[in-house]
């Protein structure tokens, strides 16, 4: 770590014990990127199916995210973080024992639903204690410890799911995330729910829900399409990668997981220097290089014929993924107000939670009508969207470029 990345966690104290959790989470998570889409697979699951079941995660986060902020409201940033982790790591115990499509796509949903929560929490967190000034290398931070555990995962999940079986990776999985919930609770300060008695009604949560819409309905409208294509390309890659590698390429579980590490090692390369961008230029500079680089990788996914081939897609997409590291997080949190913080940040994470519900229900929706490269290319189009959006259509958020 170097001395400037020291500095930002030493001005910002606080933001420092959501960094190991988040590690460990990420790690989790890039485990079974190369594992679900061949474990559906195995019950006889089609690309659409498939596309629906691996939605599962962001559709329960999209039916919670709202309802989340009410729950940071109640209990507080450091117990919403906890339920949030023991909703996640029961769940993704689950899937060991899961018996078919159907119980499968439950424990996601259950699973997205306490990563809704925890991803509210934390943001939240991380604004509150994070300067404007340097909000970019802190998240940016935030996001490259991300990416450094989904460097790894996805390869142990390949090599554990070959070795043993589909379904030995749930079980490790879980364990690190149980891991990550004591960590939460050992680690993050008490912070109390607000004005527990009075704003924990419905009806006073709503009033201020419908009050935080209205007064930035503008932004939330214009940066929410944007937001929308951008999650939309983000997640439609773990899909289109591991079942072109499969069903096109014919590569094997192993293989697959060593193409989403190579291209995680790429993404993850890039966290810090897109935090110094993001601080002295803007957030625009990292956000429209990044969704137009992944846009053209997905859309290149056809042209390749192998192992080789895919990989240096799959980095290409990696490096495009690392360009826009934490920006949209560090956008988010430039625009929640100090008042109705945690229902903005809500209602952020639903408008991007439609586009990651999106990804993979339109990637499995081409692919079972047509063929995986229209898909390919039908996602990748996403992307160029994205970035003609913040290109044209956002404002600069960063108050302290020149």
């Amino acid at each position: 770590m170097t001395t400037r990345q020291t500095k930002v966690i030493h001005q910002h104290p606080l933001i420092f014990p959501v960094y190991v959790p988040t590690f460990l989470m990420s790690l989790a998570s890039g485990i079974l990127i190369p594992v679900l889409p061949l474990f559906l697979r195995d019950f006889g699951a089609g690309y659409g199916v498939v596309g629906v079941v691996l939605s599962g995660q962001a559709i329960g986060m999209l039916i919670s995210d709202v309802p989340s902020s009410m729950v940071l409201r109640r209990l507080g940033q450091r117990r919403a973080m906890i339920a949030g982790f023991g909703v996640i790591v029961l769940s993704t115990l689950a899937l060991f024992w899961s018996g078919s499509v159907l119980e499968t796509f439950v424990y996601r949903l259950l699973s997205g639903a306490g990563f809704s929560i925890l991803a509210v929490a934390r943001h939240a967190y991380i604004t509150e204690n994070a300067a404007i000034g340097v909000r970019g290398r802190a998240v940016a931070l935030f996001g490259g410890i991300n990416r450094i555990g989904r460097f790894s995962g996805p390869a142990v999940g390949g090599l554990i799911g070959n070795a043993i079986s589909l379904r030995a990776p749930f079980l490790l999985t879980g364990s690190i995330m149980a891991l990550a919930l004591i960590i939460t609770f050992a680690m993050v300060p008490r912070t109390p729910g607000t004005n527990f008695r009075q704003k924990t009604a419905l009806k006073s949560y709503a009033n201020e829900l419908i009050t935080t819409a209205r007064a930035h309905y503008r932004i939330l409208t214009t940066v929410g399409v944007g937001a929308l294509f951008a999650q939309m390309v983000r997640t439609g890659r773990g899909v289109m990668i591991p079942l072109y590698g499969a069903d096109v390429l014919g590569l094997d579980v192993a293989q697959i997981g060593w193409i989403g590490s190579l291209a995680a090692a790429v993404d993850m390369l890039l966290f810090y220097p897109v935090g110094i961008i993001m601080d002295r230029f803007g957030r625009k500079f990292a956000i429209v290089p990044s969704f137009f680089v992944q846009g053209v990788g997905l859309a290149l996914i056809p042209l390749t014929g192998g192992f080789s081939g895919l990989a240096i897609v799959g980095c290409l997409i990696g490096f495009g993924n690392g360009l826009g590291s934490g920006s949209m997080m560090t956008l988010g949190a430039d625009l929640a107000p100090k008042e109705g913080r945690g229902e903005f940040l809500g209602m952020w994470r639903l408008i991007g939670d439609i586009g990651s519900t999106s990804g993979p229900l339109i990637a499995g929706a081409v692919a079972s009508a047509l063929a995986l490269p229209a898909a390919a290319v039908a996602i990748g189009s996403s992307g160029l969207i994205a970035a003609f959006i913040f290109l044209f259509l956002v404002p600069e958020t960063n108050r302290n470029t020149p």
